[in-house]
């Protein structure tokens, strides 16, 4: 069985991962620059399982707790594949309030939390201190999640993309754009390039924001649309934050090396790369509202990249026969890589 995967980010690799775990052994990878140049490198790396629930996103629970619960494992195994350690870290997760109102709703969000349990505490202003005592005086109350973890995004793509590159079978092909699926009699059957077709038994489409842009996708998959999203890294000496730290308007995440990644805007700007000097205004003056200790913070690398951005995450069978979907997974797609990359394989592999 030959399969085509389009896009070698954090889904396409964990894909063909997950298709070699099986037994796959003629996997075509194409990307059309380098692998992880996307989305998947220039994300936070939060693994906001709980950070990102709601009552609203409910049936999503079980899914982002067992995706949290896994990457200690897939991380460990990836350090023993490749020798590469992706920045796996159980830091915690507080989500500020500000004011009165503010805090009500998270203890709401605490409490429903809790009632699906989920590890979960509220705490007053003095409380979330003591887990990060940088925090600014002017917090009023915050959700503790302690078991939200990160890992650094552009390492994990190095370690995806070294993995792939070690497994049998396994073929990866950089700096080919694919212009279109290929379509005979009501079923995909490979992709277009600029200078010939690759047929597949099964392709899978996991090529971010830039998924509905081929040709031959079918009408009836939910168009996948990018959301810029710019970030600001900060360096301080010694380090002091410890707590990954999310407020209304942005987050800071601290990598434990003197790394302070700050974010992110969620802009409706096409395909537009440009880091701005509002967006980075407004990283900035969020972030130091949060942990004012980083005005001193050396300011390191800015960089910007798209979300793929869908009503709900495609994964799966698609319409379309021999078509298979791993892609629109907005701000989740680190968190949610291996889970997206096992069910696919396995959709693909029992069609």
């Amino acid at each position: 069985m030959r399969i085509c995967v389009i896009g070698a980010g954090v889904m396409g690799c964990a894909t063909a991962l997950a298709l070699s775990d099986r037994g796959a052994r003629d996997v075509a990878v194409l990307e059309r620059a380098v692998p992880g140049a996307e989305a998947s490198s220039a994300a936070a790396g939060i693994l906001g399982a709980q950070i990102e629930l709601s009552e609203a996103r409910a049936e999503g629970a079980a899914l982002f707790q067992r995706a949290r619960a896994r990457y200690r494992e897939w991380a460990e195994a990836l350090r023993a594949e490749t020798g590469i350690d992706v920045g796996y870290r159980v830091t915690g997760a507080l989500e500020v309030a500000l004011d009165a109102r503010a805090a009500e709703h998270l203890a709401e969000r605490v409490a429903w939390q809790k009632r699906n349990a989920l590890s979960a505490a509220f705490v007053d202003g003095s409380g979330a201190r003591a887990i990060e005592p940088e925090l600014v005086p002017q917090v009023v109350a915050a959700a503790h999640y302690e078991e939200e973890a990160q890992v650094d995004p552009p390492v994990l793509l190095r370690a995806l993309v070294a993995a792939v590159a070690r497994r049998p079978g396994i073929h990866v092909r950089s700096g080919v754009t694919v212009r279109g699926l290929r379509v005979e009699r009501d079923r995909c059957t490979g992709v277009r390039l600029e200078d010939g077709d690759v047929e597949a038994d099964a392709t899978v489409l996991a090529a971010g924001s830039w998924s509905s842009l081929l040709s031959g996708v079918p009408a009836t998959v939910p168009e996948v649309k990018p959301i810029r999203g710019q970030i600001v890294q900060l360096d301080e000496r010694p380090p002091r934050v410890r707590t990954i730290v999310v407020g209304a308007a942005g987050y800071v995440v601290p990598r434990g090396d003197g790394r302070v990644i700050c974010g992110s805007t969620m802009e409706h700007a096409g395909f537009r790369r440009e880091v701005t000097a509002g967006g980075v205004a407004s990283i900035l003056m969020n972030a130091l509202a949060l942990v004012p200790c980083l005005e001193v913070a050396q300011v390191g690398p800015m960089w910007s990249s798209f979300r793929p951005f869908a009503p709900s995450p495609l994964v799966g069978a698609s319409p379309l026969p021999g078509l298979f979907l791993a892609t629109g997974h907005h701000r989740n797609g680190i968190l949610l890589a291996r889970e997206t990359g096992e069910r696919v394989a396995e959709a693909v592999l029992t069609s």
